[in-house]
């Protein structure tokens, strides 16, 4: 039996339409998972659900309650949730409006946190399996990014906890990515360095000791180890997957 397939499970994952998601979504769809993705953008999630043996897509604004009711009346059953939702900002702490702040927070914790209350029925009954996307940026502190790294921060510190309160009927952990090569990235260099992309790219992947970006399916594959037979000692961790810039 092959330790790292995940067939007649079905992962429920946010944020799935595109970077980081939809690299899980193809990896755990590869490895025999039936796949949910929910995100806001209908028309994305939809062709990544399409591609996908079985793939679902469902849209809804995991920062609205009522939305993740709705979203979880439709199932009945749930083995892993991907929390892979997330967004950033550049500033620091005086460059920082109170409403970008309150937004990080309500995208990066809080939409983690209600996703996490809803799924948790669910996932108690099969001893399912959590994995929160952190960022190293909730490890060490990175210049001109206050409210991104607070928010890391929380999600990181979340799923600690919630390994305590929780350490039979579940497991969760934490992947903690470097800068990796995403939209995500790419939304960024277009907002702040739009006359200087190639510069502040090659910037970045000079950040990682290793010389390079990360890849999206290089954290998906992480992602699959973690909620993958193999893993199941595994509870309570912070992975970090960062071309060593965490060591250095």
């Amino acid at each position: 039996m092959d330790p790292f397939r995940l067939d007649g499970k079905l992962a429920l994952i946010t944020g799935g339409a595109s970077g980081i998601g939809e690299a899980t979504a193809h990896t755990f769809a590869e490895a025999g998972a039936r796949v949910a993705i929910v995100d806001l953008d209908e028309k994305k999630a939809r062709a990544v659900a399409n591609a996908l043996p079985g793939g679902q897509a469902h849209v809804c604004d995991i920062t609205d309650e009522k939305q993740v009711h709705n979203l979880f009346t439709g199932f009945d059953t749930l083995d892993i949730l991907i929390n892979s939702a997330g967004i950033g900002l550049v500033g620091n702490l005086e460059e920082t409006e109170a409403a970008d702040w309150q937004r990080l927070f309500r995208v990066n914790v809080e939409g983690t946190y209600l996703m996490t209350k809803a799924a948790m029925p669910l996932l108690k009954k099969v001893r399912g399996s959590i994995v929160n996307l952190g960022s190293v940026a909730g490890l060490v502190g990175v210049k001109r990014r206050f409210a991104y790294c607070a928010t890391k921060g929380a999600v990181i510190a979340m799923t600690r906890q919630l390994a305590v309160d929780y350490p039979t009927e579940i497991r969760v952990n934490c992947i903690a990515p470097g800068t990796v090569d995403s939209p995500f990235v790419e939304g960024y260099l277009e907002k702040y360095h739009r006359h200087e992309k190639e510069k502040v790219r090659a910037e970045l992947n000079q950040r990682q000791p290793l010389g390079r970006l990360g890849r999206p399916d290089e954290i998906a594959k992480l992602a699959l180890y973690i909620c993958s037979p193999a893993a199941d000692f595994m509870n309570g961790s912070v992975v970090t997957i960062d071309g060593g810039w965490t060591a250095a």
